[in-house]
């Protein structure tokens, strides 16, 4: 959206208007910005959620700090429904965005959420596979290879989970023109989003010969046109499961666990930063806290 049409969306809220109408709005905006369906419906319940805390039809001009200070106190120890430090967090980015907004466009003028402290919160060190694991699951892998009748899809998957880093849902989009076998001895793997709002995330990223052969021979097992893994969600995630399982793992074989391999993998081969950020399809902000934990991880995975 941009600056003009912003400032005539915001031309009926004053000072004087409820929160509840002026998030209707807010609403809207988000929308327009390329916010997420989830994003959007997260923010706006959020602040909902302080309005039902104020007094009845409390005035946009009228809503102090303390106040917001108190419902962020309320909402952790005397609402009685557990608040994780990921929830708070995000209530107060949705708090802290949604009076900005107003004050961006003068319909405050002061900002009582400016000196809301933010809490970010670092989500603990995710698992990864050591190199020794990934050589048992490949090997797991090869065994389904070779059974009779043979099963190829449990090698094909992880292998380019392993290379690639893609994401569980980017994983499920994959068809098979999404390979491009065009560039000899350098085969590629193009990401692709439908929604223009991702469409920061598209990226192409190298895969090995070696896998090219064994995506052949999985095609060859099990033909598909419209997608290269065929099977619902949970379904895939059975499949490494079953990897793991086989591959006498004690940790549980995940989408995650695979991309977080993956970027540890490239961390440790010292592929500069920039190129794993670009190859995990992650924005700059996002990278700061991947970054950190792949410096911990690095010292911890032998």
């Amino acid at each position: 959206m941009s600056p003009d049409h912003s400032a005539e969306s915001v031309s009926h809220i004053s000072t004087n208007t409820p929160i509840a109408p002026a998030v209707n709005t807010w609403r809207y905006y988000l929308d327009d910005q390329g916010k997420s369906p989830h994003t959007i419906k997260a923010f706006v319940a959020d602040v909902l959620m302080l309005a039902s805390y104020l007094p009845p039809d409390r005035p946009l001009g009228d809503v102090s700090t303390h106040e917001i200070n108190n419902f962020l106190d309320w909402m952790q120890k005397n609402r009685g429904v557990p608040c994780s430090p990921k929830t708070l967090s995000r209530r107060i980015t949705s708090i802290k965005s949604f009076f900005r907004w107003l004050h961006q466009y003068g319909v405050i003028l002061v900002d009582p959420a400016e000196r809301v402290v933010q809490q970010s919160v670092i989500s603990p060190l995710p698992q990864v596979l050591s190199p020794s694991e990934i050589e048992s699951v490949l090997e797991a892998g090869k065994r389904f290879q070779q059974r009779k009748p043979p099963d190829t899809r449990y090698l094909a998957l992880f292998q380019l989970l392993l290379e690639t880093g893609i994401k569980k849902s980017e994983c499920l989009a994959l068809s098979p023109n999404h390979i491009d076998l065009d560039t000899p001895g350098e085969p590629i793997l193009f990401i692709r989003y439908t929604s223009p709002q991702n469409r920061y995330k598209e990226r192409k990223i190298p895969v090995s010969e070696n896998w090219i052969q064994i995506c052949h021979e999985y095609l060859a097992q099990f033909p598909s046109s419209e997608r290269l893994f065929p099977w619902s969600q949970r379904r895939l995630e059975y499949l490494l499961e079953d990897l793991g399982k086989e591959a006498g793992l004690d940790k549980h074989l995940s989408f995650d666990m695979c991309r977080w391999t993956c970027a540890l993998t490239d961390w440790q081969a010292e592929l500069e930063a920039n190129k794993i950020r670009q190859k995990l399809g992650i924005s700059k902000i996002q990278w700061r806290e991947v970054k950190m934990k792949l410096e911990q991880l690095a010292g911890r995975v032998s």
